[in-house]
């Protein structure tokens, strides 16, 4: 009987050197983790079970009869991460370049069908240059099976891809699909062809880096969510989005202790927003200065800046957020701005994640090459996914909430719960200038001194519509409060709205602007 014992712990040293040794050294020599160190990284010490470790390819062609390697290039399982489960797959490149063949496709769907039938998150680390070719349609009927499951979990259970080497042609997909990409400058890349193929077909000449590598990802395209130095930054930032994130559409995230009584008024507050309606100042100031122990987890840091997301706590609860950016832009709403916050949003309200919205905006950046470019389409994605949400959603605007943009940025008539202004916001259908200019376009035409009549009016019109008080009137403002009690009436009004409940009307889905 020993015997039998002494080959299964044989079969599974095997199974853990992978490619083998030199292919180990190699793979280290580039400064890189094999895919069992990287999830000793992620995961609770001692957490991981391994599943389908002797699983192999059943390819002939091409001599790949003569190689086999157990676990096919992909490594598979469940685990914890601060103590709570998740599915995880990690590949392997030192096995076939960790290629994905038909074997490796049913190690990753079968733990996501697990995942989803139990209610739990799935991680997949990718390191991997795509379909094996020796494979033919076998492999790339492998990537449609993975696409298919990435597609019924979304919604269900939270995605995350981690993208740890090469990503190429189909395999770029199903990290697309998921709900955020993390990628490691220098080392990562993505790409639906690669620089070759560019070359050949539109004779640009552009390096793996400029294509496709982690600072594109993050400032030209969003691709990436999150980018970090190295891997190990990068996998306890995969660590630490989970701690924000339920483990599925029915739970509720992880709810660290607050302690009420220490929330009193921040006289920082009211010193951010400056005297001068047209200058800039950095909402993250406001930001840090409101979430629980300064901590926020910005998403796509690095891309339309102009709008700031992210994930931090507030009263122990976890929640999303989203705030104009005054210091880009003056915080206008354009296309990618736009298109960000609405994913961000409709993640946030698929997962019950409560959203709070700072608003700062003076409307959408107006121009040809945004009409042209759908600013129309891409504006109303935004809106529809306010609109849609059915969490809980505290809005409080802080200075400029002009026309449209107004509406869209979670105002009381789309479903806001809680709508806040500081003294100092404008609620108004355009800035003041502007609606001076037309509407008293007649008495300035006909005036002596035309510029000192439009200043005249510019004080009529700051001092009746270029503040916070007829919105309140009205009962579109829930109250006009002091900045620096902004965290005590959020926190309340979360802890408040923490069993609310809200429908859409029954339908199989809606259609949004895409």
């Amino acid at each position: 009987m020993s015997n039998k014992y002494d080959e299964l712990l044989n079969r599974k040293e095997a199974a853990k050197l992978g490619g083998g040794k030199d292919k180990i050294e190699a793979h280290h020599a580039k400064g890189k983790l094999t895919a069992r160190e990287r999830l000793e990284l992620l995961v609770d010490e001692g957490s991981f079970e391994e599943t389908d470790m002797f699983v192999e390819h059943r390819a002939t062609d091409f001599g790949l009869d003569k190689q086999h390697y157990p676990g096919d290039g992909v490594v598979t399982g469940f685990a914890k991460i601060d103590g709570r489960p998740v599915a995880v797959f990690s590949q392997d490149f030192t096995v076939f370049g960790g290629s994905l063949s038909e074997t490796h496709a049913g190690k990753i769907v079968k733990i996501m069908n697990m995942a989803m039938k139990i209610g739990i998150p799935v991680i997949g680390l990718n390191d991997s240059g795509g379909a094996r070719i020796q494979e033919g349609v076998d492999s790339l009927g492998g990537y449609a099976d993975i696409f298919l499951l990435n597609t019924l979990a979304s919604g269900v259970i939270p995605q995350i891809s981690v993208i740890l080497g090469p990503c190429a042609g189909g395999a770029v997909y199903s990290p697309a699909i998921t709900d955020f990409i993390f990628m490691v400058k220098n080392s990562s890349y993505m790409f639906v062809t690669g620089p070759n193929v560019v070359k050949t077909v539109t004779h640009e000449e552009v390096s793996f880096e400029d294509l496709g590598g982690a600072e594109t990802h993050a400032s030209k395209s969003g691709v990436a969510h999150f980018i970090n130095e190295n891997e190990i930054e990068t996998l306890l930032n995969v660590r630490r989005l989970t701690g924000y994130l339920p483990l599925n559409f029915m739970d509720k995230p992880v709810e660290h202790n607050f302690d009420f009584s220490s929330l009193k008024p921040d006289e920082r507050l009211n010193e951010i927003v400056p005297d001068n309606p047209n200058k800039p100042y950095d909402m993250k100031r406001i930001i840090n200065l409101l979430v629980d122990d300064n901590d926020f987890l910005e998403v796509q840091a690095g891309y339309a800046e102009n709008i700031i997301v992210g994930f931090a706590r507030l009263g122990g609860q976890s929640i999303g957020i989203v705030a104009n950016q005054p210091s880009v832009l003056a915080g206008v709403l354009d296309i990618n701005s736009s298109a960000k916050g609405a994913r961000f949003v409709r993640f946030c309200d698929a997962f019950g994640i409560p959203l709070l919205v700072l608003v700062d905006v003076p409307g959408f950046l107006p121009g040809t090459e945004q009409e042209w470019n759908g600013i129309i389409r891409h504006g109303s994605k935004l809106l529809y996914a306010f609109c849609e949400a059915t969490v809980p959603k505290v809005t409080v605007i802080t200075r400029k909430a002009y026309g449209g943009a107004y509406d869209v940025m979670n105002s009381k008539h789309v479903r806001g719960d809680f709508n806040f202004a500081w003294p100092t916001a404008e609620i108004a259908v355009m800035g003041p200038k502007g609606a001076v200019e037309i509407i008293f376009k007649k008495e300035i035409a006909k005036a002596e001194d035309p510029a000192a009549k439009v200043e005249e009016k510019l004080f009529e019109y700051i001092d009746k519509f270029a503040n916070p008080y007829i919105a309140a009137e009205r009962g579109y403002i829930d109250d006009v409060i002091l900045p620096k009690d902004t965290k005590v009436r959020l926190v309340n009004a979360f802890a408040l709205l923490k069993n609310k409940v809200d429908k859409n009307p029954k339908k199989k889905h809606g259609n949004i602007p895409l």
